[in-house]
């Protein structure tokens, strides 16, 4: 992937999370996750090469021509704060936050990316992304984006006034999490039944990746795709408070646990 090195420099190491939906449910525990993360953020820059969020950092955004949704002040400031410092941050955009632009680029120095991408470190591949509309099955959803991600779906939300389009794509919102809640999105049926790791199955046929990373399922997991390749979930921040740690040679999943 451009921007970073081949290589990591000893003690030095990549980070992932995802699945902050900061906005959900209500603003009080919205707030109190993001003060989290901010702590986390604090924790990981001692010796972090780089830092990766794949997606659903928020459970709503859209960028208007000149708005963005209020609130979220505080990740925004840390963000251009690591990056200022020179600490590569990049972003892969959500089915919540797939509406995003230009404004964290130019705003923040953050690279935006909307597909998986394949990243090589000290020898090891790693295919990253968020994991919406991946693998077999749901097919409605996959429609369903490709209808929000045509310029004229944006164009025409666009024409919405901020007031209104954010109060439509908050209800969408919680709708769409209360109907995860009732198929039991967040409870693990076993591999086979797990879309992600199908297709990282898929894709292990086409080329080896040692790790394959991605957020979207809400589930901590780690699972063998083959030999010397394994899927990771990263989970979520609401309950979990999973990340991904990559030291060049080993990925591991941890919790935040504040002492």
């Amino acid at each position: 992937m451009p921007g970073l090195p081949k290589s990591l420099e000893k003690g030095k190491k990549i980070y992932f999370a995802s699945d902050f939906h900061l906005g959900a449910p209500d603003r009080k525990r919205s707030l109190e996750r993001e003060k989290k993360i901010i702590r986390w953020f604090d924790k990981i820059s001692k010796d972090a090469d780089a830092i990766f969020l794949l997606g659903d950092i928020f459970d709503f955004w859209f960028e208007y021509k000149n708005a963005i949704p209020k609130g979220f002040i505080r990740i925004q400031g840390k963000i251009a704060e690591l990056t200022d410092s020179g600490l590569p941050v990049f972003f892969f955009t959500g089915n919540h936050d797939m509406w995003m632009f230009d404004y964290f680029p130019e705003e923040l120095n953050i690279r935006i990316f909307r597909e998986p991408q394949t990243l090589q470190i000290n020898g090891k591949k790693l295919l990253i992304g968020h994991g919406d509309g991946l693998g077999p099955g749901d097919n409605q959803y996959k429609i369903l984006k490709k209808i929000f991600q045509s310029r004229f779906s944006q164009w025409m939300f666009a024409r919405i006034h901020p007031n209104t389009g954010i109060a439509i794509a908050n209800f969408w919102s919680r709708h769409s999490r209360l109907s995860a809640e009732k198929e039991d999105w967040d409870r693990f049926q076993g591999k086979e039944k797990e879309f992600l790791w199908n297709y990282c199955q898929e894709k292990e046929k086409e080329e080896h990746h040692d790790f394959y990373v991605f957020g979207h399922r809400h589930l901590p997991l780690d699972l063998e795709v083959g030999p010397g390749s394994r899927y990771y979930n990263l989970g979520e921040w609401v309950n979990h408070f999973t990340y991904g740690e990559f030291d060049g040679s080993c990925f591991t999943l941890k919790v935040f646990e504040e002492q």
